[in-house]
């Protein structure tokens, strides 16, 4: 209702924009239907940068935080509500852990905005420049990938200090705030030894980008639409940000249309994954997708106590992974089939938009010029990616015990049954 009002944007904004939007924002996503440098005003980019940052935070993380800056005192159902936001481990410290959240949330995305506005003035006015900069920190962070710049980051695709602030910030972002206290702490030497779920995280998230970087070189090294004309500098420079972006976040600096179906297909997995637990990325999350592949392995060789980094796996959670692939893989590809369908468009660019909007990653192969390929969809297909961007931002699980209800626990235990496999 606010991007509605008439300051806020420029020329006619239809309702369905609006709210796909709206909903972009808030979900951290970056997909856009309208040119957000030109199509809005500076009190639309205001209330986009407002709604990327609650996104990102978190509603109820946010709301907990004010509560309690008012001096409200919390029921143990509002400090419950706000471990599961927070993919905090226990209930003892949370209060302590949440101020730790928003002072790291201030100490990273201001130096953000000192780094890029630095930058940034070299090529505008200081206050554009400071404006540019905290609104791509806050953007970069959160995984959002809103740009002011109406061809997003392409203008910089050689520049060493954007292509290295803006991928950090988006990678700080989505390791998840356990992890950076962890980070922290044994850093200061506090901690002595860093958790099974960290050391998941750091190896997963680090074995995506290095694997994201070599699909893209090995791929598109000579296609001469994307890397095959640019230096080599730029060649790896240019892979390592779209590995980056691929999971998490929907910057750009190079025209994702020109990459090859191959590439484009691999990307999906990647933006399927997103980022990690207790971040601000989306996706069905690096531990996921690293619990599943440790379960195959010692599946296949026949071994039944899963383990990694000399720490035993709960077998529930290893069973966990795999329904939550399972089940957001129905979702994407459902709708991916309903999209093509209705809208009879290129099927792997279709396949890509689903899962850059499940996992709220923002990446497009575009409209043919500076909006997303959602900017194609009619209004049916718009709102189709609206509840893929909500369901990627709440959660597998949650979404679908919305739908299925809470499971029920029995005390009934079967004769086993045999099946053959």
């Amino acid at each position: 209702m606010l991007l509605m009002l008439p300051l806020a944007h420029n020329g006619d904004l239809r309702f369905v924009d609006a709210i796909f939007t709206a909903t972009s924002a808030v979900c951290v996503t970056g997909l856009i239907v309208k040119d957000t440098a030109l199509d809005f005003t500076g009190f639309g980019h205001i209330i986009i940068l407002a709604l990327i940052q609650i996104g990102g935070i978190g509603y109820m993380t946010a709301v907990t935080f004010m509560a309690i800056m008012r001096g409200k005192k919390l029921t143990y159902r509002d400090r419950l509500i706000l471990k599961e936001s927070l993919n905090y481990p226990g209930m003892s410290g949370i209060f302590r852990f949440l101020k730790i959240v928003f002072a790291s949330i201030i100490f990273i995305e201001l130096t953000g905005t000192i780094i890029l506005a630095l930058r940034f003035w070299a090529d505008m006015p200081l206050l554009d420049a400071l404006w540019y900069g905290l609104f791509h920190s806050v953007s970069a962070f959160n995984n959002a990938g809103f740009s002011l710049f109406s061809t997003n980051l392409m203008d910089y695709r050689g520049d060493f200090v954007i292509n290295f602030t803006i991928p950090w910030l988006i990678i700080i972002g989505g390791l998840g705030y356990l992890v950076l206290l962890e980070l922290y702490n044994y850093r200061k030497e506090s901690l002595t030894r860093l958790s099974t779920h960290t050391k998941i995280v750091l190896w997963t998230t680090g074995f995506m980008i290095l694997a994201g970087m070599a699909i893209i070189l090995s791929l598109e090294w000579n296609n001469p639409n994307s890397l095959g004309n640019m230096s080599i500098y730029e060649k790896i420079l240019s892979a390592w940000f779209a590995s980056v972006n691929y999971r998490t976040a929907g910057f750009n600096t190079i025209d994702f249309s020109t990459f090859s179906d191959s590439d484009l297909f691999f990307g999906t997995v990647f933006m399927m994954t997103g980022g990690s637990p207790g971040g601000t990325a989306g996706g069905v999350k690096t531990t996921v997708i690293a619990l599943a592949i440790i379960g195959v392995w010692f599946t296949l060789r026949g071994q039944n106590n899963p383990h990694i980094f000399r720490r035993s796996l709960n077998p529930y959670q290893i069973n966990k992974a795999y329904a939550t692939i399972f089940v957001a893989s129905f979702y994407v590809l459902i709708s991916t089939v309903i999209l093509n369908e209705s809208e009879h468009l290129h099927f792997v660019r279709t396949l890509f938009e689903t899962c850059s909007a499940f996992g709220t990653v923002g990446v497009s192969t575009g409209d043919g010029g500076v909006l997303s390929y959602s900017a194609l969809f009619s209004d049916i297909g718009k709102l189709n990616i609206i509840l893929l961007m909500l369901m990627g931002r709440i959660g597998v699980f949650a979404f679908t015990i919305v739908i299925v209800g809470k499971a029920v626990q029995t005390r009934i235990k079967y004769a086993e049954g045999k099946v053959i496999i």
